[in-house]
């Protein structure tokens, strides 16, 4: 029963990082953040456990920045900003418009379910 408990706790310790942050981590920041409450965990049970997230949609992988994933506990939709000299991912506060997918749908003839919205270039600091 230790074994299981231990899990949850891992499992438990990663989404609550990852949900409390607006930093969108990478699963080496996550690691990094979760490991001094944790020692005994591994980068492999934190890529499994963001990995299970995604599929149950309580995470969202945002962008590959660098070569690395970064990741999103806020799974409502919302748009990013991801800056392509310094790799920083921020949520912009902007509504994203009904009209949006109404336009989509109808470019593609179906339904959507999802909308993954990021814009790219320089940020503030790096202009």
């Amino acid at each position: 029963m230790a074994v299981s408990t231990k899990h949850f706790r891992k499992r438990d310790a990663i989404l609550h990082y990852l949900q409390s942050t607006k930093t969108h981590p990478s699963a080496e920041d996550v690691y990094a953040a979760v490991k001094p409450e944790i020692p005994d965990i591994s980068l492999a049970t934190v890529y499994r456990n963001l990995n299970l997230f995604k599929k149950q949609g309580l995470a969202a992988s945002i962008a590959t920045v660098g070569g690395v994933e970064r990741f999103d506990g806020n799974c409502q939709p919302h748009v990013h900003f991801i800056c392509e000299k310094c790799g920083a991912v921020q949520d912009l506060d902007m509504p994203l418009s009904p009209e949006l997918q109404q336009t989509a749908e109808s470019h593609c003839g179906g339904q959507i379910a999802a909308c993954h919205l990021s814009f790219t270039g320089a940020c503030r600091n790096c202009l």
